[in-house]
């Protein structure tokens, strides 16, 4: 290994999330989920806006990347966002129409479910 950067990475900022209709994700994530939005701004050479998303106090973001022709949509971002309850959290979100999997219990393992925003891009929500 050679020598360790002075300046090295400090943390997560944000992680891209490829949609095809920002206003409808921004909806999702917000509307549906509850999460803040924390940026919103046009970006030109983007052919959209940069937008970011959050839940309350985290400081690690979900940017809504308005997703160029031929890019994938509907992929597993590996994302795994936290929750006090799940069982509430998804009986909520269910009502809500949201694309949710099963609540998923095993012994020694907190439980959780995948959903999928709008565009099939999956996520998991973790207690």
């Amino acid at each position: 290994m050679g020598e360790r950067v002075s300046t090295g990475v400090t943390g997560v900022r944000t992680v891209g999330v490829p949609v095809t209709d920002q206003d409808r994700a921004v909806e999702f994530y917000v509307g549906t989920l509850g999460l803040e939005k924390r940026l919103d701004a046009p970006v030109e050479q983007l052919g959209g806006r940069w937008i970011e998303v959050a839940p309350p106090g985290a400081t690690t973001t979900i940017a809504l990347i308005l997703a160029a022709p031929g890019t994938a949509v509907g992929v597993e971002t590996g994302i795994r966002l936290s929750t006090a309850d799940a069982a509430s959290l998804h009986k909520e979100l269910v009502a809500r129409g949201a694309d949710v999997d099963e609540l998923l219990r095993w012994e020694g393992v907190p439980p959780m479910f995948a959903l999928r925003d709008p565009d099939g891009n999956g996520l998991e929500i973790v207690e």
